[in-house]
């Protein structure tokens, strides 16, 4: 990973806020529809439960509950955003995108609304959209919305991956400039493309007329995940003089509490550092970062140092630097 040289200073988190469907499918579930216990399920996730969106929910409807959370803490007027991106891969409506739906919602007519998709790491990519606005002086407040709704896409059938999928949303506010002393800090942001590398073509798939969300090489996957969220870490701390134990939290992509625990292990990490909760929402995608950012946001002390990793299929990957 290259340091593009982008001049841009600091970017600063006001608020997040997340959104949990309130129905909760538990493991045992999935012993008479995928023929695999829950004990077994457990122990090769992590996973104990997940969150399920009702009939009348969609991607777009939890992100907006995800934002209504958070309008209420920003110290500034709706009206004030300029800047809105979705992220998702599950989207209810590929035309009125999930930014739109949620401009819409909320009347905010003047804001730039873009969508964007890059399978689980679409949340970071997104605030690196943000920070390429901001640089250019066309952007000064924004709106990240991560929102996945992924068992209107998944199969319980599924004896690979169907088990594994949760639904919900996150939302960030960011600002160009400091608002106030609770904001913390971005203190680096990097993405990178892994189209070339592994079966990234055919790792997981969600394609028309193919039914489902499909995981075909679940090893290749849970190799490649540990090497780039690892790699991305390292890099982005490196980068900024830091090194693994100035982390304070790390706030992995919630796929896999096996793969999340050896990122743990390759970056040094063994006093719970790791934040988790994919034990009981399942993977919910680019969502679930941000959704762990927003409940772990009040854990945070001045000047703690919180690296946020991701990796996605297609491939692709991307780390976060945070600072209280």
């Amino acid at each position: 990973m290259e340091d593009r040289g982008l001049n841009r200073g600091v970017l600063y988190i006001n608020v997040t806020s997340h959104y949990l469907p309130a129905i909760t499918i538990r493991n045992e579930r999935y012993q008479c529809l995928a023929g695999v216990s829950a004990g077994w399920i457990q122990k090769r996730s992590g996973i104990r439960s997940r969150t399920r969106a009702c009939c009348h929910e969609n991607t777009s409807t939890m992100a907006v509950e995800a934002c209504k959370h958070a309008f209420e803490q920003i110290p500034y007027s709706v009206k004030d955003i300029d800047l809105i991106v979705g992220a998702t891969y599950t989207p209810c409506d590929t035309i009125v995108t999930l930014a739109h739906a949620v401009q819409h919602f909320f009347d905010v007519p003047k804001a730039r609304a873009i969508s964007i998709s890059s399978a689980c790491s679409s949340s970071i990519n997104a605030i690196e959209v943000v920070e390429g606005y901001f640089a250019t002086g066309k952007a000064h407040k924004a709106l990240v919305i991560a929102s996945e709704h992924n068992s209107t896409y998944s199969d319980d059938t599924d004896a690979q991956c169907g088990r594994l999928w949760g639904d919900g949303a996150g939302a960030v506010f960011i600002s160009k400039e400091k608002i106030s002393e609770k904001d913390v800090k971005i203190l680096d942001i990097n993405t990178t493309g892994l189209g070339p590398f592994g079966k990234a073509m055919d790792a997981i798939r969600m394609r028309p007329g193919n039914g489902s969300l499909r995981m075909p090489a679940s090893r290749d996957i849970f190799s490649n995940a540990i090497r780039y969220m690892v790699t991305e870490v390292k890099t982005t701390l490196k980068k900024n003089h830091y090194t693994t134990k100035d982390i304070a939290h790390l706030i992995p992509h919630q796929a896999n509490l096996r793969i999340m625990s050896q990122v743990g292990e390759a970056l040094g990490l063994h006093n719970g550092e790791a934040v988790t909760n994919v034990e009981d929402t399942g993977n919910t995608g680019c969502a679930s970062t941000t959704i762990a950012l927003s409940q772990s946001w009040k854990k945070f002390k001045k000047d703690e140092l919180i690296a946020v990793t991701v990796f996605g299929g297609g491939y692709s990957s991307g780390a976060m630097l945070l600072k209280k």
